[in-house]
């Protein structure tokens, strides 16, 4: 099964922005549907944005025009680029693989916005 390593998150003000890394195991990672979901304390965990293999992106209403998903194949990556960062932004960030009734996760990261 892929394994994943996030990196990126951390501590920044409204307004600002952070880049969101995740980097995967195996050499099938081009085949995935790969997507970064949230989940805040007392919440459920949501999509955020998710890339499909051929490189159409999704993205929850939220987050429209403030976020951006981008894939790199040869570097088993996937990223999210998030500007113009909302308080309400403040929560773990999970990358995720899916292909038909296969799912992985990553360890999650947290994402603080905070003045």
């Amino acid at each position: 099964q892929v394994q994943f390593v996030e990196s990126g998150g951390g501590l920044v003000q409204p307004g600002g922005s952070l880049r969101l890394s995740c980097t995967a195991s195996g050499r099938t990672f081009s085949i995935y549907t790969m997507g970064w979901y949230r989940q805040a304390p007392g919440n459920q965990r949501e999509l955020v944005a998710d890339i499909s293999s051929g490189g159409t992106t999704n993205y929850v209403d939220s987050v429209k025009g403030r976020f951006t998903i981008s894939r790199d194949d040869a570097l088993n990556t996937v990223y999210l680029q998030m500007n113009s960062l909302k308080p309400e932004d403040t929560a773990v960030y999970y990358c995720n693989a899916h292909k038909r009734l296969y799912n992985a996760w990553g360890q999650g990261t947290q994402v603080t916005v905070s003045s």
